[in-house]
């Protein structure tokens, strides 16, 4: 038996003053399972951006002072590559890494990923990226980004449904 669960609202925040964006979504899994699901590649490459891409990892090392760079193809065809290093894991608490699509080399993004315990097998995430100016935070905000962590979320959903 199958039960349908009402898709939870992802926020996407800009500060008219800061260079950041704050990304929020609440998820129906506790946070170990949610913390799990956003570290382990295996299962980060089944619900990482939007539904029409597929996620291929090069590398992903997790750890402190780690590092990762991964692909995003359509069809087949590569469309997009990031990169990245991970400054703080902290299991089912904190995760900071930065973030680097290779079309913008010069575009790092500083991300805080927490991993809030709500109680009753619920989980908040909260990320805060921070990048160099307001212009490119625009650009980021323009690119589609919401898209794909929207429906990103929501294969990890379905992702976090299994691991229960």
């Amino acid at each position: 038996m199958t039960t349908d669960r009402p898709t939870r609202e992802t926020v996407i925040e800009a500060d008219p003053q800061l260079p950041t964006i704050r990304i929020t979504r609440e998820f129906d899994a506790p946070v170990a399972h949610v913390y799990r699901a956003w570290t382990e590649p295996e299962l980060v490459g089944q619900w990482l951006g939007p539904k029409d891409l597929t996620t291929k990892f090069d590398h992903w090392d997790l750890r402190t002072g780690g590092s990762y760079r991964y692909r995003q193809l359509r069809d087949g065809q590569e469309v997009a590559s990031f990169y990245g290093s991970f400054h703080e894991a902290r299991p089912h608490q904190r995760l900071v890494q930065t973030f680097t699509y290779d079309g913008v080399p010069d575009g790092v993004s500083l991300d805080t990923a927490t991993f809030e315990d709500l109680g009753d097998g619920r989980t908040r995430v909260t990320i805060l990226g921070l990048v160099e100016d307001l212009t490119a935070r625009d650009m980021i905000l323009a690119s589609g980004m919401d898209r794909g962590v929207r429906e990103g979320y929501e294969q990890l959903d379905a992702v976090l449904r299994t691991l229960g």
